[in-house]
């Protein structure tokens, strides 16, 4: 795996022996699924020339060099967005918000990553370009749906990764690759220029091998865009309650009766521990009433919502549902049978139940869980499509309908050499705490 000098000292010709390395790299790479378009030779030397440009312009450049995969639903000039449906490809003109701003801070695009079609799974198998194989075992599934940008990052075949992150995809991914995974606070990151798959609730995910490359690429993506009308400046981004304490934090974590880890006995040791390492390091811990949480994860799938993943391809669902997978097609289809007044009642039923959690952020700065209870083989997953994906989602669909931000952190790796890893939620716009408890949880002793 090769890294760059720091930014202020990097020159031309390193960065253009760093991406050839890495190119190499994904050549030799045996691991199926991870790309749907690797740049050619000709893109890649197109980015380095206006790189160049850039260095003689005496532009700021915070990630001079450093190499960037795109989830295929992310536009980028001049490259194909499939949304891994080939029926649905169009190629852009211009590029997605969040990778122009990547771009313009010197960073190299090197390919479009594999993803569930449409956004629509948490594994990483519902794609006809293939199922994305997790790094650690290829036995096992990826995660998804952001599943090549995870995989590349963990093979080294690039420095960084976009994702989108709806119901878990930006945290179930980094998890089962051993990664960080920023899911930002809705609307902080522009999502202009990006397949939709919920678009009220779609969030830009960040996939990295440590925090500091987080919090780097962070700084340069987020910022309100007029052409998003999701897009909040952070100043705008309030909420009711408290001030998280990164002193000496309120932990909360569901009562044992309402974690769930599908039978994986060395998950649930693997969360105890890092429980017990999080509160030994100046945590408080408060229990959590997770029902309401558990609750406002059903709505997204099995609620309304799922009209919401209609709405953003209805004209091409209308005309070319034949061309989707079959599981694609159930999940967004079954939007046919709801109507306005269902999603109403899904909206007074939210609001219910964000009074209800509401409450019990008074009572804790954070919460603590599993990113996934468990993790399944590829076999298993498309023997059982739809619960094994359920049961992934089981600590990720909710957040955004409740206003969340997340990062998902490593939290060591079972018997079998598989990651295993956890989360750190809070309100939204308190991205901040989240770094320093994770900051402080990896780099504390265990």
């Amino acid at each position: 795996m090769t890294t760059l000098p720091e930014t202020g000292t990097r020159t031309l010709d390193e960065v253009a022996r760093h991406v050839e390395q890495q190119r190499l790299a994904a050549d030799a790479y045996t691991g199926k699924g991870v790309w749907i378009h690797r740049c050619t030779a000709a893109e890649i030397d197109s980015q380095l020339t206006r790189l160049a440009g850039l260095r003689a312009e005496k532009r700021e450049l915070p990630l001079m060099g450093m190499t960037v995969a795109v989830k295929d639903n992310i536009d980028v000039a001049g490259m194909a967005t499939t949304a891994a449906c080939p029926a649905f490809s169009y190629v852009p003109q211009v590029s997605a918000a969040v990778v122009q701003k990547l771009c313009d801070a010197g960073a190299i695009v090197v390919g479009k990553t594999n993803l569930d079609q449409f956004a629509a799974g948490l594994v990483g198998t519902r794609s006809p370009y293939g199922a994305c194989e997790n790094f650690y075992n290829r036995d096992y599934v990826s995660g998804g749906s952001s599943s090549g940008s995870a995989v590349a990052v963990a093979a080294g075949l690039c420095d960084f990764s976009l994702g989108t992150d709806t119901a878990g995809s930006g945290r179930i991914p980094a998890a089962f690759n051993n990664l960080i995974g920023t899911k930002p606070s809705r609307g902080l990151i522009s999502t202009f220029g990006i397949v939709p798959a919920c678009r009220s609730l779609d969030c830009v995910a960040l996939f990295t091998r440590d925090l500091a490359t987080a919090k780097r690429v962070m700084d340069v993506c987020e910022g309100f865009d007029a052409n998003d009308i999701y897009s909040r400046p952070r100043s705008e981004i309030t909420t009711a309650y408290p001030v998280p304490r990164v002193s000496e934090p309120r932990i909360g974590v569901p009562a044992p009766d309402d974690l769930e880890f599908f039978g994986d006995a060395e998950a649930q040791s693997l969360f105890q521990a890092a429980r017990h390492k999080l509160l030994s390091l100046g945590g408080k811990p408060t229990s959590v009433d997770y029902g309401p949480f558990n609750e406002t994860a059903q709505l997204l799938y099995e609620g309304p919502w799922v009209a919401e993943r209609l709405a953003a391809i209805e004209d091409f669902f209308d005309r070319h549902a034949h061309e989707l997978l079959q599981v694609t097609r159930t999940i967004i289809g079954g939007a046919e049978g709801l109507n306005a007044m269902d999603v109403y009642h899904g909206i007074y039923q939210l609001q219910a139940l964000k009074r209800l959690v509401r409450q019990q952020w008074q009572t804790m700065d954070v919460m603590l869980l599993p990113t996934a209870g468990t993790i399944y083989t590829i076999e298993q997953v498309n023997a059982d499509p739809i619960v094994l994906n359920r049961n992934l989602g089981y600590y990720t669909n909710f957040v955004n309908l409740l206003d969340l931000c997340a990062i998902a952190i490593p939290a060591g790796f079972r018997s079998n050499s598989l990651p295993f890893g956890i989360t750190l939620l809070a309100p939204a716009g308190n991205e901040a705490t989240l770094f320093a408890l994770s900051q402080r949880f990896l780099e504390g002793a265990a």
